[in-house]
């Protein structure tokens, strides 16, 4: 279920993400634990179902599909980037870009709206930056998403302090609660 921090959503032409705790996690793992409780049980670990924890992954492959311009604005340096998406460069390439917390032009990093800026300004066609929507799970990302004049859906670790969420445009349990028509981007079929 979804709970929301304000209902004035903006339309929006361009989505940036956040990487640690959003794009990666630890899907693998996942699968293996899943698979094994699952077991235990005589029960199947079906692709419906992991499918709705994969819920990142589909929203960046529709709008991809959709030809909506999506790019990564990250804390990690280079040098971290590089490691951690090692195995999942095919999923990576879906960007148009990617601004890593070392950039040259990223003076300040979260809560610093510098990585944002930065982000919204490497796209092709640079957007208006009210144009940019940020996913994001830090209270610092958030911060600095907003400081950039940008809405920003916020997923929360559960277990942090719901006072640190109330800034964010939106908040979400899940991903897999995102509605993208809210923004004026392509629905889900």
């Amino acid at each position: 279920m979804a709970a929301s921090c304000t209902t004035d959503f903006k339309p929006v032409t361009h989505v940036i993400f956040d990487m640690d705790g959003l794009l990666l996690d630890t899907e693998r793992l996942y699968t293996l634990v899943f698979d094994e409780v699952c077991g235990r049980y005589n029960k199947k670990f079906t692709w419906e179902l992991k499918s709705t924890i994969m819920g990142v992954e589909r929203l960046v492959h529709h709008l991809s599909e959709h030809n909506v311009p999506i790019a990564v604005a990250t804390s990690s340096p280079k040098e971290k980037y590089n490691l951690k998406t090692s195995r999942h460069k095919k999923f990576f390439c879906l960007f148009h870009h990617i601004v890593c917390g070392d950039d040259p032009d990223v003076k300040k990093s979260k809560p610093a709206p510098d990585s944002f800026l930065v982000c919204a300004k490497r796209f092709e066609l640079p957007p208006p930056i009210e144009k940019c929507l940020v996913f994001e799970d830090s209270p610092n990302g958030v911060t600095g998403a907003l400081a950039a004049g940008m809405q920003v859906v916020q997923i929360p670790d559960p277990q942090l302090d719901p006072e640190l969420t109330k800034s964010a445009t939106l908040v979400l349990k899940s991903m897999e609660d995102f509605k993208p028509e809210l923004f004026g981007l392509p629905a889900y079929k």
